[in-house]
């Protein structure tokens, strides 16, 4: 599987990151780091949100969602969306 080379963040999703703590970050940054090197390791969504892949991780012992796309011609992650599973996926198809 080839590695990701590119990382893009939509607004929402750098608004969500700006508002995380250090160590929210640092969690994060290693799940980032996880995808790039595997950018499958997400789950597939289907219906309306086909576009969209999920990585759960836990980010202070709570179950964080990590909403992205992958594009496999270019090898470019695009950050999406962060938060618990309580109406992430509402505001995702809000967002779209």
């Amino acid at each position: 599987m080839a590695k990701a080379t590119g990382v893009l963040q939509t607004p929402t999703f750098e608004k969500a990151v700006k508002k995380l703590k250090p160590n929210q970050k640092k969690e994060l940054d290693l799940a980032v780091k996880a995808l790039m090197e595997k950018p499958t390791l997400g789950e597939q969504k289907k219906g309306n949100l086909t576009f969209l892949r999920v990585y759960k991780f836990k980010m202070n012992k709570q179950l964080t969602l990590l909403g992205y796309s992958f594009d496999d011609g270019t090898l470019i992650l695009e950050l999406i969306a962060l938060g618990s599973h309580e109406n992430f996926y509402r505001d995702i198809k809000r967002s779209t």
